[in-house]
């Protein structure tokens, strides 16, 4: 049996390479490393703001929820004073004390000032510091009796099965035809709050009453 040896200076080629292919994936193993380290770190950075985000709109739908709970004072405070009016010619003029306005215009909605002109504030929550304003409107174009010639009021009949020459839902359009029987006028409650923290809720409740 032979024995053949290789040549000094192939041995040393060969040696060489090896030492060169270990340098090689020594240098590969730290940009890998690297590159896993920042995918981990941008992905931590993503979930942390993600569960923030998460807890901030939590925060603020309860916040907004306790408003309109708030804000609903306003609205009973409407409802009271239209279900203790005695005298009803009251209700055909405003009322500023209590918050009461015996027109209102088609136009107007939440956002416009003049909508909140005649409204009343409810003492300040000592709690809270919020403070809740309302004001109720009556669905008319003009102040005095509904049935006036020159008015229109939003009305509707005053029982399912009362008489009406026209279907149900059709007497809630203005100028619509006049009832057999006396309808029930439209009111419109509103109550809105400013919250500490800049929020802003307006809540609303229509109230039928006989006139």
């Amino acid at each position: 049996m032979r024995t053949v040896s290789l040549p000094s200076s192939l041995r040393q080629r060969q040696t060489r390479a090896g030492r060169c292919d270990r340098r090689l994936q020594r240098g590969i193993a730290l940009p890998v490393m690297l590159i896993m380290l920042t995918v981990m770190m941008v992905s931590s950075i993503y979930l942390l703001k993600s569960s923030t985000s998460t807890t901030m709109t939590a925060a603020n739908l309860a916040y907004d929820s306790a408003l309109s709970k708030s804000a609903d004072a306003g609205l009973h405070a409407g409802f009271a004073y239209l279900r203790a009016v005695v005298n009803r010619s009251d209700l055909l003029v405003n009322q500023p004390a209590q918050g009461y306005v015996a027109t209102l215009t088609p136009t107007w909605t939440v956002s416009n000032p003049s909508f909140w002109l005649g409204a009343v504030s409810l003492p300040v929550n000592p709690v809270t510091g919020d403070q809740v304003q309302y004001v109720i409107h009556r669905m008319c174009t003009f102040t005095g009796p509904y049935n006036a010639s020159n008015n229109r009021c939003r009305t509707t009949s005053a029982r399912p099965n009362s008489d009406a020459p026209r279907p149900f839902g059709t007497s809630l359009a203005l100028g619509g035809s006049k009832f057999l029987q006396q309808p029930q006028i439209h009111y419109v409650v509103t109550a809105r709050i400013n919250g500490a923290r800049g929020a802003n809720v307006v809540t609303q409740a229509v109230v039928l009453k006989g006139p």
